[in-house]
């Protein structure tokens, strides 16, 4: 059975979600912050990191992926298309506008795309991928089993922001009622803590 572990960010409470599976020494991440709480978890469960899914391309969402790679040098970073342009640019991704400007410098990302699956553990249900812009371009959604990844697309009880650059509300709405016929069923997992 998948186990599902989870870090709030310092940086406007993001939240990191570690996936792993007792008995077996890998593991993947929904979005990268702080580095140091995922170095301590892993380390503590003998656990090394395959590949981490980014929900979407905003700095509070990906700013310890720099570091993660360095750790994890065989990591792979599974996203959209939008939100590959967005690691490696600080203006798409906000980053400029905060103290430390964060620029991706890694080679290894992988597109994935709306209706796509992949499988993280055997004998487990695989990673299925669903586009959900509105609050970015880029948002991606990941069901697993009985969890489902929401980044910011849905947080629930709170308002889907979609005032920031690249943001469409009429996307947004399409999209959550994309995720909530998804969520069904399912532990929501979002993308900050509420």
């Amino acid at each position: 059975m998948i186990s599902v572990y989870d870090i709030t960010n310092s940086i406007f409470t993001s939240k990191t979600y570690i996936l792993y599976k007792e008995g077996l020494e890998k593991a993947w991440l929904v979005d990268i912050g702080d580095i140091e709480p995922v170095i301590e978890f892993l380390n503590l469960h003998d656990l090394s990191v395959m590949g981490v899914f980014l929900t979407h391309g905003h700095f509070d969402h990906i700013y310890g992926l720099n570091s993660l790679v360095e750790a994890f040098p065989d990591c792979k970073v599974y996203t959209t298309e939008y939100t590959k342009q967005a690691i490696a640019s600080d203006k798409l991704n906000m980053s400029r506008y905060h103290e430390t400007p964060f620029i991706y410098q890694g080679d290894n990302v992988v597109v994935v795309r709306d209706g796509e699956s992949m499988c993280l553990f055997d004998d487990e249900p695989p990673m299925s991928f669903y586009e959900t812009p509105g609050h970015n371009p880029g948002c991606l959604t990941m069901v697993i089993g009985g969890f489902i990844f929401t980044g910011d697309a849905y947080i629930p009880g709170v308002k889907t922001t979609t005032i920031l650059p690249h943001a469409n509300k009429e996307l947004a709405k399409q999209s959550l009622d994309k995720i909530l016929k998804l969520a069904e069923g399912r532990t929501i997992l979002s993308g900050h803590k509420v």
